[in-house]
């Protein structure tokens, strides 16, 4: 049982420090033809968003090229994630072997 908690607690450590490790990468989606940028760190936090001046005259477009790129900093994130976590090798995450 004690080996049990032990692999637990050092699972959660891994975990801490793989998270730590997430919050230093930062990527950027775009939209628009490099219009809207969103900057997200591993923790999928956004950093920053930069709007082109011309996207201001379009509600609609802005909003739409907001969302993708969104998505495309959120897919970009991910990819990052699982290289991160596949660095990290001694995870034993199924599927990332």
């Amino acid at each position: 049982m004690f080996n049990k908690l032990k692999q637990v607690k050092d699972l959660r450590d891994k975990a801490k420090q793989l998270q730590s490790k997430l919050g230093e990468v930062t990527v950027e989606g775009s939209a628009a033809w490099g219009k809207v940028r969103i900057e997200i760190d591993g923790n999928q936090s956004v950093k920053k968003i930069n709007i082109d001046p011309d996207m201001m005259s379009d509600r609609n477009k802005l909003e739409d090229a907001l969302r993708e790129a969104f998505n495309d900093s959120v897919k970009k994130v991910q990819r990052k994630m699982i290289e991160v976590m596949k660095q990290s090798g001694d995870l034993n995450i199924p599927g990332l072997q």
